[in-house]
C-alpha cells in the first residue's frame, strides 16, 4: 500500500526506537494499530455507502428504463386490442405493430420456425405373399423332404 522497502523500514524503526525508546514503543505500536484499524474501519465504511448508492442509481435506471417498455408493449396491445374490435384479424394488426423492443434482442431473434415442420406418414411396409411357393429357398433343406 505504502510501498516501503525493507531498508527504509529498518531506518523507520531505528528513528523509532531512538525517538520513543525502548519503553514506551510496545504502547506507540498499539496506539497506531488502533488508528490504523479505526480508518480502515471508516474507509470501508465509506466505500459500503458508494456502493450503495451507486447500486440504487442503477436499479432506479432500470426501472425506469422497464417502466418505458411496459408502458410501450401496453401501448402496442391496446392498439391491437383496438384493431380487432374494428374487424381486422390479429395477425394482420401485429404485422403492422411489429418492430423490436430492443435492437440487441431483436439481432438474436430466431430466423427459423420454432417448431419443425409435421413429418409425412411413411407408408405401410408391404409384407410378403404367405404362400408357400414364394417363400425363400434357403427355408428348405434338403432334410425337409419327404418320400
Amino acid at each position: 500500500m505504502f510501498n516501503i522497502d525493507p531498508s527504509e523500514m529498518l531506518v523507520i524503526v531505528i528513528v523509532a526506537i531512538v525517538v520513543i525508546g525502548p519503553k514506551d514503543l510496545p504502547l506507540a505500536l498499539r496506539t497506531a494499530g488502533r488508528w490504523i484499524g479505526k480508518m480502515r474501519r471508516i474507509s470501508n465504511h465509506f466505500k459500503a455507502g458508494l456502493e450503495t448508492m451507486i447500486r440504487e442509481a442503477e436499479l432506479a435506471e432500470m426501472e425506469k428504463k422497464w417502466q418505458e417498455q411496459n408502458a410501450k408493449i401496453m401501448a402496442e396491445s391496446a392498439a391491437a386490442q383496438a384493431a380487432a374490435a374494428e374487424g381486422q384479424t390479429p395477425a394482420h394488426a401485429a404485422d403492422q405493430l411489429m418492430h423490436p423492443i430492443d435492437p440487441a434482442i431483436a439481432a438474436h431473434a430466431p430466423t427459423e420456425p420454432l417448431l419443425p415442420p409435421p413429418a409425412e406418414p411413411q407408408p405401410a411396409p408391404v409384407e410378403a405373399d404367405k404362400h408357400p411357393a414364394s417363400a425363400p429357398a434357403a427355408a428348405h433343406s434338403s432334410h425337409d423332404v419327404t418320400p
